[in-house]
C-alpha cells in the first residue's frame, strides 16, 4: 500500500471514487440524473479541491456548499446520502492508500459530509 502524497495520487483516488459513485444505487442518481454531472469539468475541480484540502496547494477556487443547494432543492440531499458518500470515499481511500494523509482524507471527508448534511437539512426547512 502506498502513501497519499502527490497530485497524481489524488487523481487516482478521485477517479476511483467517482467510478464507484456513478454506478452506486444510493447516490449515483444525484450525479447522473439530477445534476447531470459533466465529468470532464467536475473531476479536475475535485482534484484541485482535494489537493487544496490535503496538501495546502491553493488550486481550488469555488464554493462547494453553493453548488449543492440547487441539487438539494430538486431532490433532498439527506444525511444518509452523505454517510454513504463517506462510506464509499473511505473504502476507496483504504483500497489505495495508507498513512497519515490517507487518514486525513477520510477525516476531512467525514467533516465535510456532516457539515453539508446539516446545512442541506436546514435549507429544506427554510
Amino acid at each position: 500500500m502506498k502513501k497519499l502524497k502527490t497530485r497524481e495520487d489524488i487523481e487516482l483516488l478521485v477517479n476511483s471514487f467517482y467510478t464507484k459513485v456513478q454506478k452506486d444505487d444510493t447516490i449515483g442518481f444525484f450525479f447522473n440524473d439530477v445534476a447531470k454531472t459533466d465529468w470532464s469539468h467536475h473531476l479536475p475541480k475535485m482534484y484541485a479541491f482535494w489537493e487544496t484540502l490535503l496538501f495546502g496547494q491553493i488550486s481550488y477556487k469555488g464554493n462547494p456548499m453553493a453548488v449543492h443547494f440547487p441539487i438539494n432543492a430538486q431532490v433532498p440531499l439527506e444525511k444518509h446520502h452523505f454517510a454513504h458518500w463517506v462510506k464509499l470515499w473511505t473504502e476507496t481511500v483504504e483500497e489505495n492508500f495508507e498513512g497519515e494523509m490517507a487518514e486525513m482524507a477520510i477525516y476531512k471527508a467525514s467533516n465535510i459530509a456532516t457539515l453539508m448534511g446539516h446545512k442541506m437539512e436546514i435549507a429544506r426547512r427554510v
